[in-house]
């Protein structure tokens, strides 16, 4: 038999393992709506993806809402990412300043894959019929400070995807904060985003002929029916990060970030950027590094710069450059430019 030592060490062992055990379920790949991952912004790319607690424009509806609060004149925003295998990531955001009462933004997200051949088991190489995929997300933000040095925001967002003639809808919440600390200028932002509904597809591609009983002669044997879809939840994520600036000279300053991320579907993983601010960001230099410490990571360098212009009368202008680094697939390049009026 065996002894209550050997018995409790036993339990032990498997009360210390069992975690260990369950790191290793990533569950990678089982949340819909995946491109609300994809980073928006080149500043915020070419950063690392460093940029809770920096969001000062109006790409911040995306990594933190709480930073639109810092936004003190009506902004626009549009960016494009080109990916691989053709697909492109297009984002227009407006912010629009109330005083008081707080700052309100809306957005869209767009994914578009082109389109793709029909093919089929008896038409392997196409039928003829081209058919198209694509995901979209429609945003509604408000950000206001609660004080002099803490800001809070939330945002909700309508989110659908579409394939061929089947379709998946879904609602999502996003909230941060960003608290300019009283400790060497360090800034701390959290932020949670894409907290909502479970997503499942629906249409015409899932409707089938089924028969009930195909042992049995005589009987219906093309009732219509429906393929069940599974559930998947939407891709939530928590993400803490800190920054400083760090004033070189009057026209000049460096700034620092650091962004750690805890995911639903990977691992936790850090992110760190900075950017280099010359002549009264005239000319703004940006490097950085994403996932660090995420196992198989397909991530990697991110590299950018950007023009401000202030001189004109009627607007503000600022456009934006990202490079992404990715391990197998082509490098990702970002483009955007931001109004101000």
């Amino acid at each position: 038999m065996i002894s209550k030592k050997i018995l409790s060490g036993l339990l032990l062992a498997t009360a210390i393992a069992l975690p260990a055990f369950g790191q290793q379920v990533t569950k990678t790949g089982t949340t819909a709506a995946k491109f609300l991952s994809i980073g928006v912004g080149p500043r915020a790319n070419a950063m690392g993806a460093a940029y809770t607690s920096i969001s000062n424009d109006p790409s911040a509806m995306y990594w933190n809402p709480a930073g639109i609060s810092n936004i003190s004149d009506f902004q626009g925003i549009f960016t494009y990412t080109k990916m691989f295998a053709d697909i492109n990531l297009n984002y227009l955001g407006i912010v629009i300043p109330a005083g008081s009462v707080g700052t309100f933004g809306v957005s869209v997200t767009a994914l578009n894959v082109g389109d793709m051949e029909v093919t089929t088991e008896y038409y392997p190489e196409g039928t003829g019929e081209k058919f198209s995929a694509g995901s979209y997300a429609f945003g509604l933000s408000y950000a206001r400070y609660i004080t002099s040095d803490f800001t809070v925001g939330f945002s909700v967002k309508y989110i659908r995807e579409d394939i061929y003639n089947s379709s998946a809808e879904g609602v999502g919440f996003d909230i941060g904060t960003i608290f300019n600390t009283p400790f060497y200028g360090i800034k701390f932002a959290s932020s949670i985003t894409n907290y909502g509904s479970k997503m499942q597809i629906t249409g015409q591609d899932l409707l089938i002929r089924h028969d009930p009983d195909p042992t049995r002669a005589g009987n219906n044997q093309t009732i219509d029916a429906n393929y069940s879809t599974e559930q998947f939840e939407l891709p939530l994520k928590l993400q803490i990060g800190i920054s400083r600036d760090f004033i070189i000279t009057d026209e000049n300053k460096l700034t620092i970030a650091v962004d750690a991320i805890h995911p639903n579907d990977n691992n936790q993983w850090v992110n760190v950027g900075g950017e280099l601010s010359l002549f009264n960001d005239l000319i703004s230099l940006r490097g950085g590094y994403k996932t660090l410490f995420l196992k198989d990571t397909q991530e990697g360098l991110t590299l950018g710069a950007g023009i401000k212009y202030d001189g004109l009368k009627v607007f503000k202008i600022r456009v934006d450059y990202a490079y992404q680094q990715l391990k197998y697939l082509d490098n990702m390049h970002s483009f955007g430019i931001i109004l101000g009026f």
